[in-house]
């Protein structure tokens, strides 16, 4: 299957056709780089061009922050039913061009249509009418103060409110392009803050799409600013500037450091949504035919690239046999092809440059003794197709159990006591999910209390909502995305004491 534009939706044909290269959205306009540079976004199924997207420079991030600057005290001042009201209008807009956007997400992602279409674009259209409601829900508190030296005849009254951050730098990652958009935008938004928010360059088609739709919904010029281009140019530009009050990331670890460095320009707030290697533990009085399909799943799903993904698979050596081979059948059985194919149930990585990544994980795990019971292989007239993997034959110390891959590969090990596994799911430097497969309630609770994760599942794994906190320890990440705790990252906290 090719790209071809005209075998495509009526509304993302006539997307392409205006949005291009005249993709900055800066102050409700837009517009071209300053420096008129451009670059190509990729089919990564086909390796073929899509379309050009502007290449934002410096000059075009000034003049960003400048416009969310500039709209700063007229949304802060919004009253929260009108924000909410914009907001909830922006779900319903989504909801409106879901299939729209379903397809345009695959051919730029490369992920199944349906993982789109019924996952993760339903998934933006509850962040924005979740955080609809958390916009009239903000609020402080008065205290009881024990200061005892007011003037004669006077009081002393104290209380806090709640105040927007700020500017907002939002940068996003190329994985699940809009539902991540709408986890920085949504909270943000209903704050009280302004945004400048740059996509992933891999992937800023529906982001441009989003934010028309956003200024269709009324979210006044300034609010919502989109700078697209190269996260070492564009991204390092907007990180490090001085009008940036707040950065909201969510990527790589190593690229979360830059990003810290950045902050230290002026003090910035900062979030993280960071890496993972998370742990899959199956016990052995698990439901067999509800683990087998789970932990695979929880790898093989948007092709292993989620920073929540099972890669770490425990099984109990009891179950260790039939569950291996159970989630190599399960990866053996799955469709590879183009996201917009029908019966694809597997897409591409998103880059030749990322399947060459995880290649690389794979020749070196081979090298150091690794089997790879099935898949190992990398694929496909782009070279972007890494067939789903089962390693087994691995050592702790291994890099492809310690660092993340990001691709469709799981490694396993067995395991004999509780003690054990439980060490082993901890020994990492990263501590974002973890999943527990077992039918004993008092086991799923000394192990979801033991295993340092920011989310531990119970006999599932990856189920999410808007109203349910992402976030991990450890190197995966400062702060939380995505339920009411999400809101606190664009809220400060303000004292007031008066003398009455």
């Amino acid at each position: 299957m090719t790209f071809d534009s005209r075998n495509l939706h009526a509304d993302n044909q006539a997307f392409l056709a205006r949005r291009g290269q005249d993709g900055l959205c800066v102050g409700g306009e837009w517009r071209a780089a300053a420096s008129g540079e451009s670059f190509a976004t990729i089919d990564p199924a086909t390796g073929r061009e899509i379309g050009r997207i502007a290449r934002a420079g410096a000059a075009d991030v000034d003049q960003a922050v400048a416009a969310a600057r500039a709209a700063l005290p007229g949304w802060s001042a919004t009253t929260p039913v009108e924000r909410a009201r914009i907001l909830w209008k922006v779900a319903d807009l989504i909801e409106t061009h879901i299939d729209a956007l379903a397809e345009l997400e695959t051919l730029d992602q490369g992920k199944p249509l349906f993982v789109g279409r019924w996952a993760e674009i339903p998934g933006a259209v509850n962040q924005f009418r979740f955080f609809a409601g958390q916009a009239m829900a903000i609020e402080g508190s008065t205290l009881e103060s024990s200061i005892n030296y007011q003037p004669q005849g006077k009081q002393v009254r104290t209380w806090t409110v709640r105040e927007p951050v700020g500017v907002v730098a939002a940068i996003v990652p190329w994985n699940s392009p809009l539902v991540l958009t709408a986890m920085k935008l949504a909270p943000a938004l209903a704050a009280g803050c302004t945004v400048v928010l740059k996509p992933a360059e891999d992937t800023s088609l529906t982001a441009l799409r989003l934010v028309e739709l956003m200024l269709e919904a009324g979210v006044p010029a300034g609010v919502i600013n989109v700078v697209t281009g190269f996260g070492a140019e564009t991204g390092a530009v907007l990180a490090a500037h001085p009008g940036v009050d707040k950065i909201a990331f969510t990527g790589s670890t190593a690229t979360g450091r830059a990003v810290l460095d950045a902050a230290k320009t002026n003090f910035k707030r900062v979030t993280l949504e960071l890496g993972g290697k998370s742990p899959a533990i199956v016990l052995p009085d698990a439901d067999l035919s509800l683990a087998i399909p789970g932990v695979a799943n929880a790898i093989f799903f948007n092709s292993g690239q989620v920073c929540i993904a099972g890669s770490r698979l425990y099984v109990h050596r009891s179950v260790h046999d039939q569950v291996v081979e159970g989630v190599a059948a399960y990866a053996r059985s799955l469709k590879l092809g183009h996201g917009l194919a029908p019966d694809t149930q597997m897409g591409p990585v998103v880059s030749a440059r990322h399947a060459e990544r995880v290649e690389g994980y794979l020749g070196r795990a081979r090298r150091d003794g690794a089997t790879m019971l099935t898949g190992g292989e990398r694929t496909g007239e782009a070279g972007t197709f890494i067939t789903p993997t089962v390693v087994t034959g691995v050592r702790p110390d291994m890099e492809i159990v310690r660092e993340e891959v990001f691709g469709p590969v799981v490694v396993v090990q067995p395991f004999d006591e509780v003690d054990e596994v439980i060490a082993s799911a901890n020994d990492s430097e990263y501590g974002l999910a973890a999943s527990v497969w077992t039918e004993s309630l008092s086991t799923a609770h000394r192990m979801t209390s033991a295993i340092r994760a920011g989310t531990v599942w119970i006999n599932c794994h990856a189920m999410y909502d808007a109203s349910l906190a992402i976030g991990g320890i450890k190197q995966s990440g400062w702060g939380r995305d995505s339920g009411r705790q999400a809101l606190d990252n664009y809220l400060e906290w303000k004292t007031v004491c008066a003398v009455v």
